[in-house]
């Protein structure tokens, strides 16, 4: 226990240290600019990562990268510690450690959902702790009356998983098929508890559906749009299947699927499989990119069998010097990631190497703030005019929460309900992009480019203009 106490240490000060090293990313900028008015739902998402990065720009007066990030660092040390306590009931104490050290050596885990504010953040901590209540509440020597705490505890952490982001259905839907499938366990389907846990992960899910009847089904209707296409990709399965052991590194991701193979601890199994094989079947027929980051609760739910096969090998040389390996190819990385952001180091090398410079993702676009400032062009009450969502809410958030910033585009996700162009109608618009941003205005008045600039050096010309006089929003209207 002590030593899983210094790994939440040690790993918050390393993910600290990263947090306050690297500027916001594209999808972070983009939920905290546009999550900047507090809402019951969001186009994109269910609210709870927004509600966090809200929560904390605001108690502590800054949207600084660390400020934002802060509230995903501290909920990743305590997903570490229910891994620890997931492994401790499904295995012993040992298999809890070493899940909990190889969740932390994981990148899609260790950094993205550790680090950034994105909605994995929560949905990786509720689905941990509502498979810690599944294992105690099934567990044969459990009380009746203690299992249906576990499962009331199952149900709320339920519900906080799909506040956070939707596809929780699928791992929560595993525990179903579980005690659908389990003839030992099949005696629960007779007995209220788990009804009860639906019941009260409904209640906590309830105001995300609220919002959603009430703003026309947007968020609902826009995921389940990524699941539906006409086309036939027979090999998109195995590209992501691929692109997923990238992401949880291979040498982790292997010995997971044998682990699932033999399904055990079975309730995990059950859990793990349906994210893992929905998204890979999806791909094949999706008109949209499936992103390999979406299977991860799937792999969230092996780390306790991979942790209890390395209790049982870590006296192997070849199984130290892989744990050794991975936290020193983890660190160095994060330490390269965090020297190119604060200095530059390559320069434009990587830009020569890539289509674009990928040093713009991770830095904040300040000086765009600067040079509009400097030629008075962001007066008090002046609205901007963004392209699209990805360059808007980079943009939006570089110029601070004291602009209002519009999405002029058919795809504006957050920001058209946050600010919609239609209240806009009649204005003068300072229109400010990576490409000329176009829209229905009576005229439109191009000014000197400004820049993003890096350590002194440019990374791309950002087009300027004022857009006077909005016409009509949508256009054509």
């Amino acid at each position: 226990m002590r030593a899983v106490i210094a790994l939440i240490a040690a790993t918050a000060l390393l993910r600290l240290a990263f947090a306050a090293s690297t500027g916001l990313g594209v999808d972070e900028s983009y939920m905290v600019a546009a999550g900047r008015m507090l809402s019951g739902g969001y186009f994109d998402h269910p609210p709870a990562a927004w509600w966090l990065s809200w929560g904390a720009s605001h108690l502590l007066g800054t949207e600084a990268p660390l400020a934002v990030r802060l509230p995903f660092i501290g909920l990743f040390g305590l997903t570490t510690w229910l891994m620890f306590r997931l492994g401790c009931a499904v295995a012993d104490a040992q298999a809890g450690f070493w899940a909990a050290v190889l969740l932390n050596l994981s990148p899609v885990f260790g950094v993205t959902g550790g680090t950034w504010v994105l909605p994995d953040g929560p949905l990786l901590c509720a689905l941990t702790g509502a498979a810690l209540c599944l294992v105690r509440a099934t567990a044969p020597s459990s009380p009746t009356m203690t299992a249906g705490r576990w499962w009331c505890g199952a149900g709320v952490c339920a519900g906080l998983a799909m506040a956070a982001k939707y596809s929780a259905v699928l791992t929560i839907g595993g525990a179903f098929l579980f005690l659908l499938c389990d003839r030992r366990q099949r005696h629960w389907l007779a007995r209220p508890a788990p009804y009860v846990a639906a019941l009260i992960a409904g209640a906590v899910f309830s105001p995300v559906v609220i919002w959603n009847a009430t703003h026309g089904w947007a968020s609902f209707a826009f995921q389940g749009g990524r699941a539906v296409g006409l086309r036939f990709h027979p090999f998109a399965p195995v590209t992501v299947l691929l692109g997923e052991g990238l992401f949880v590194l291979p040498w982790i991701r292997a010995p997971m699927l044998a682990l699932l193979v033999r399904g055990k601890p079975r309730l995990l199994a059950f859990l793990a499989a349906p994210p893992i094989a929905a998204f890979a079947a999806i791909a094949a027929w999706s008109s949209q990119r499936v992103l390999y980051h979406w299977a991860a609760p799937g792999y969230l739910m092996l780390f306790p069998a991979l942790g209890e096969a390395v209790a049982a090998r870590v006296h192997l040389p070849w199984v130290r010097r892989t744990i050794i390996g991975t936290a020193v190819f983890i660190l160095v990385a994060l330490t390269a990631i965090a020297a190119q952001i604060q200095f530059d180091i390559v320069g434009d090398r990587l830009a020569s190497l890539m289509r674009k410079d990928p040093t713009m993702e991770g830095i904040d676009w300040v000086s765009i703030r600067s040079d509009l400032e400097q030629r008075g062009l962001l007066a008090p009450g002046t609205v901007v005019g963004v392209a699209n969502w990805r360059d808007g809410g980079k943009i939006a958030y570089a110029l601070g929460p004291d602009v209002t910033v519009l999405c002029l585009n058919a795809d504006a996700r957050q920001f058209g309900f946050a600010y919609p162009p239609a209240d806009f109608v009649g204005r003068d618009v300072l229109l400010v992009g990576l490409t000329p941003v176009d829209g229905p205005f009576e005229r439109i008045e191009p000014l000197p480019s400004a820049s993003i600039r890096h350590r002194g050096r440019v990374l791309a010309p950002v087009s300027v203009a004022i857009g006077h006089r909005l016409i009509a929003w949508p256009p054509g209207k």
